[in-house]
C-alpha cells in the first residue's frame, strides 16, 4: 500500500508544481533513490491523461562518464538532449543520491567543459519549461540532518506537503513592498551590506520549482553591491564544503573572498567574470526548516534566512549577470545564529529572523504553520 503522504506529495508535484495537463509529456528524472515516488507519479500522471517518461541516472556511472568527457562528447550530448527538452512539457527531477560528494574528484576543467556546452539546453529547460526539483529522503540525507531515518522522513513530509497556496498568499505583501524598494541594507555579525533591487522583478516561490519551497527572490542591480557579508552556514559547491565564507564587494564585484578553503573558493569565483557578481538575492521563510543540513534545497528555505548568490541570474529576475556558476550562500539571522536585520529604504523589515513590518507578519513561522 502506498504511503498516503507519498500520494499527497505526488499530487502537489503534478497539480501545483508542474501543473500537468492531458496529453502533455512529463519527464521524471530519477537520480539515485526515489523509485516509490516515481511509480506514484507515473500512476497519477496516467490518471490525468498525461504521458509520463522516466530517465534513470546512476551517480557512479555519471561520474565515470564525466571523468573522461571531451568537448566533442559534450557537444554530442547537447545534440541528443535539446530535442528531448523541446519535446517535453514538464520535468520532475528526484535527487536521491546517497553520496553528495560522488563527483568530488572529477576535474574542474571537465565539469566546466560540460557546463559550458550544455548551458543553452539548461537555460531552455529552466526558463521555458515547467519543472520542479526535490531531494528524496534516505539515510544520507538523514545523516546530514543529524536525524534518524524515520525522524527525517517525518520531517521531510511535513516540509514538503505544507499548504503552499497559503504561503503564496502570505508572500503577496512582501512582493508588493519589494516592487517599490530601491535600497536594501543587511546588517549582522561580520555583515554590513548595501545594494539596490530597483527595477528587478521579485518572484514568489511557493512549491512551483523546488520542493520543499518557501522563498522570494530577486537580484541586486549588478554594480550596486557594496560592503561585506559573512556566512555562518556550511555550503557545498562543486562537491567541496566551505565554512566561514567572507566576501567583500566594491561596485558589485567580489574583490576579496576568504573561507576555510580560500584557494578553492577563489578558483570557483574565477571560472568566469560573472562568478564574481551576484545573480540572486532571496529571503527564506519555510517554518519547518530551522537548521542547515548542507542540502541547498532545504537550507535556502530556512525560516529567518536569506541567500546571496554569486553567478548566473535567473531570467525571471534578470540583472544581466551571466555565469556557469550559480552558488546559493545562506545566512541565517535568527538569534541562535547571531541575529541580524534587513532594511528596505531605511525601514526595518525583519529583525533576528522575524518580520516586524505589520503587513508581513503572516510570513512568520507561527502563522505559516497554522
Amino acid at each position: 500500500m502506498v504511503d498516503p503522504r507519498m500520494s499527497k506529495l505526488a499530487e502537489i508535484l503534478l497539480d501545483h508544481s508542474v501543473r500537468i495537463q492531458e496529453r502533455e509529456h512529463l519527464m521524471i528524472e530519477l537520480r539515485g533513490g526515489g523509485v516509490e515516488l516515481a511509480k506514484e507519479l507515473i500512476k497519477q500522471a496516467y490518471a490525468r491523461g498525461a504521458y509520463p517518461h522516466v530517465r534513470i541516472i546512476n551517480p557512479e556511472i555519471q561520474r565515470e562518464l564525466l571523468m573522461g568527457t571531451t568537448e566533442e562528447r559534450a557537444e554530442t550530448i547537447k545534440q541528443w538532449e535539446e530535442p528531448i527538452v523541446r519535446g517535453t512539457d514538464a520535468f520532475i527531477v528526484i535527487n536521491g543520491m546517497n553520496n553528495d560528494s560522488e563527483m568530488a574528484d572529477v576535474p574542474v576543467e571537465r565539469r566546466r567543459m560540460q557546463q559550458n556546452v550544455m548551458k543553452p539546453v539548461n537555460d531552455l529547460l529552466t526558463n521555458h519549461r515547467r519543472w520542479v526539483l526535490l531531494n528524496y529522503p534516505g539515510p544520507a540525507k538523514a545523516q546530514s540532518a543529524n536525524m534518524s531515518t524515520e525522524a527525517f522522513e517525518d520531517f521531510y513530509f511535513d516540509v514538503c506537503t505544507l499548504d503552499y497556496k497559503k504561503m503564496k498568499e502570505a508572500f503577496s505583501p512582501l512582493k508588493e513592498l519589494m516592487d517599490q524598494t530601491d535600497q536594501v541594507r543587511i546588517v549582522g555579525p561580520g555583515t554590513e551590506l548595501t545594494f539596490s533591487i530597483k527595477g528587478i522583478p521579485n518572484i514568489i516561490c511557493a512549491g512551483e520549482y523546488n520542493v520543499p519551497d518557501g522563498e522570494i527572490f530577486t537580484a541586486p542591480v549588478r554594480d550596486s553591491v557594496n560592503g561585506t557579508i559573512s556566512f555562518r552556514t556550511t555550503t557545498q559547491y562543486m562537491n567541496t564544503r566551505f565554512d566561514h565564507i567572507r566576501l567583500r564587494f566594491e561596485n558589485g564585484k567580489i574583490v576579496e573572498a576568504s573561507a576555510n578553503n580560500t584557494s578553492r573558493l577563489n578558483e570557483i569565483l574565477d571560472l568566469d567574470e560573472g562568478a564574481r557578481y551576484i545573480g540572486e538575492f532571496a529571503i527564506g521563510v519555510n517554518p519547518y526548516i530551522l537548521h542547515p543540513m548542507n542540502d541547498i534545497l532545504f537550507d535556502e528555505k530556512i525560516a529567518g534566512s536569506f541567500h546571496f548568490t554569486p553567478g548566473q541570474a535567473y531570467l525571471e529576475a534578470d540583472n544581466g549577470n551571466r555565469s556557469v556558476v550559480h552558488w546559493d550562500m545562506v545566512n541565517i539571522q535568527r538569534p541562535e545564529y547571531g541575529g541580524g536585520e534587513i532594511w528596505f529604504d531605511d525601514v526595518l523589515i525583519r529583525k533576528d529572523g522575524l518580520f516586524v513590518h505589520e503587513a508581513l507578519l503572516g510570513l512568520n513561522p507561527e502563522n505559516l504553520k497554522t
